[in-house]
């Protein structure tokens, strides 16, 4: 005998079913405007550098008429034993001081202060020897390898150079101009020693020799320095030459930049390496920042080319640089909004006068009314774990050592042409102490309204973020930042 099942049944039973496959078709849709984070794995001991050398392994490559190369961590070039709690909540001071002197820049830039260094004081801040969290790439100058820091919040490339009147150690050889054909000193009355009191806020020094030399100065607010001359150079970008580049020939240089040869300029000024090779790359650039959870991560740095170079893996949203003739060579967009969890903040701060977009910045700085808004939303979205002290900056803190993984609010940012770049979700989150029962919200609020937001590295990882500076736009695209 065979029973009949009326089709109302059927559906009754079938109902669960098809809405358990609705959910996972959806996948993270019951933890909507979340991101799962495995704690688990990013509770470091402690860590050696990976390398004696900065520049054994390092890659580049040609592809579509763009040059790429590889981005490391800075950590990669250490080459010693690291106290992962300690280097963390140094990261944090050093960050700190580092945005205090680009606020103080930037005011000395409105009110056109320029100083003349001729007879400046260094500070310099001591008893902290960790590396702040910036990344790296390998260039060739005068047919030597040098591995620098990428900045986008400078302008002048410098290297130190041999002989040093006091320098810091570094990984590789330091470089000697002495020996390279190729070496030409910068003359004191040129157009080019004019060129540094726009690029660096410090007017060029005249030496003593005869003819006078050019002499610059650079300082970045956490006591690191170089002082030097201007030289021009042949330099190579993987595949690529360029000749008569100009930088910094650091003399005397002291600071924390982790071992590696110096900094490589990717700000607006004619002195920056994005203007210098404008010709080749046409002003085109654009980077890749890996996890700094891993220090062998690769990341890439692409000169030129466009996107079918790219790996990116949601589709590129452009939004237009804000032109501002007083900060004019810092990259400035407008940050329209900002939602937690898939909800739009609400705060007064959005839309006015612009945020910086720096890969020398770690944390994310926010105006006080944007931040006090985004984190009551994170709290409210974030409850039921256990509270833990603040450090530094970073004044929400919980305490999630009991726990192996954890769902957190995903939090996006929105830009002026409906742009849009959603943070990774080890961006989100930042952890003080290795054990995870310090770690904080990885978002920090300026200290007056009127001071001007910056969005740091930390927030920009396994994003594809492409500086097109001809046309004065800027693009963003989730890639994941792992390998070349």
């Amino acid at each position: 005998m065979v029973t009949k099942v009326k089709p109302l049944t059927i559906l009754s039973l079938l109902l669960p079913f098809m809405v358990s496959l609705f959910f996972l078709a959806k996948g993270a849709h019951c933890f909507e405007g979340k991101k799962k984070l495995h704690l688990h794995k990013l509770q470091w001991q402690q860590k050696s550098g990976s390398s004696s050398s900065c520049v054994s392994h390092q890659k580049s490559r040609i592809e579509m008429g763009a040059i790429a190369l590889e981005l490391k961590h800075k950590n990669y070039c250490s080459g010693k034993m690291v106290d992962w709690n300690e280097q963390q909540q140094n990261r944090l001071i050093l960050d700190n001081l580092h945005v205090q002197y680009l606020q103080s820049r930037i005011k000395n830039m409105i009110c056109g202060n320029i100083k003349d260094v001729s007879n400046t004081e260094i500070p310099l801040t001591s008893g902290i020897r960790l590396q702040t969290l910036n990344y790296i790439a390998t260039i060739e100058l005068g047919s030597r390898n040098m591995t620098v820091i990428v900045d986008t919040g400078s302008d002048l490339t410098w290297v130190q150079c041999q002989p040093c009147k006091s320098c810091y150690n570094q990984q590789d050889p330091v470089f000697d101009p002495s020996i390279s054909p190729s070496y030409q000193k910068v003359l004191c009355n040129s157009s080019t020693c004019h060129a540094l009191e726009f690029a660096t806020g410090n007017s060029g020094v005249c030496s003593s020799s005869s003819p006078p030399d050019c002499n610059y100065f650079v300082s970045y607010g956490d006591g690191s320095y170089t002082r030097g001359e201007l030289g021009r150079e042949h330099l190579g970008l993987g595949k690529a030459s360029v000749n008569d580049f100009i930088f910094g020939c650091g003399r005397n240089n002291k600071g924390l930049f982790g071992g590696v040869s110096g900094l490589m300029g990717l700000g607006r000024s004619d002195l920056s390496l994005v203007s210098q090779t404008s010709e080749i790359f046409g002003g085109l650039f654009s980077y890749c920042l890996p996890s700094t959870q891993d220090a062998g991560a690769s990341g890439s740095l692409i000169l030129g080319g466009n996107s079918s170079v790219f790996k990116n893996s949601t589709p590129i949203t452009y939004t237009n640089m804000i032109p501002n003739p007083q900060l004019a060579t810092f990259y400035i967009l407008n940050l329209t909004g900002i939602s937690i969890g898939g909800k739009q903040l609400q705060a007064s701060g959005f839309a006015k006068g612009g945020i910086l977009i720096d890969s020398g910045t770690v944390i994310t700085r926010l105006p006080p009314s944007i931040y006090s808004a985004l984190k009551a939303e994170f709290l409210k979205q974030f409850s039921g774990f256990p509270s833990a002290p603040g450090f530094s900056i970073l004044d929400t803190c919980f305490n999630l050592s009991a726990y192996q993984e954890v769902n957190i609010p995903s939090v996006k940012m929105e830009f002026e042409g409906n742009a849009e770049m959603t943070v990774d979700v080890t961006g989100i989150v930042y952890f003080v102490k290795s054990d995870a029962s310090q770690v904080c919200l990885a978002l920090a609020s300026l200290s007056y309204e009127d001071e001007t937001g910056i969005i740091g590295n930390y927030q920009q990882k396994n994003q594809r973020v492409i500086y097109d500076t001809k046309n004065s736009q800027l693009g963003f695209a989730g890639e994941d930042c792992s390998s070349m």
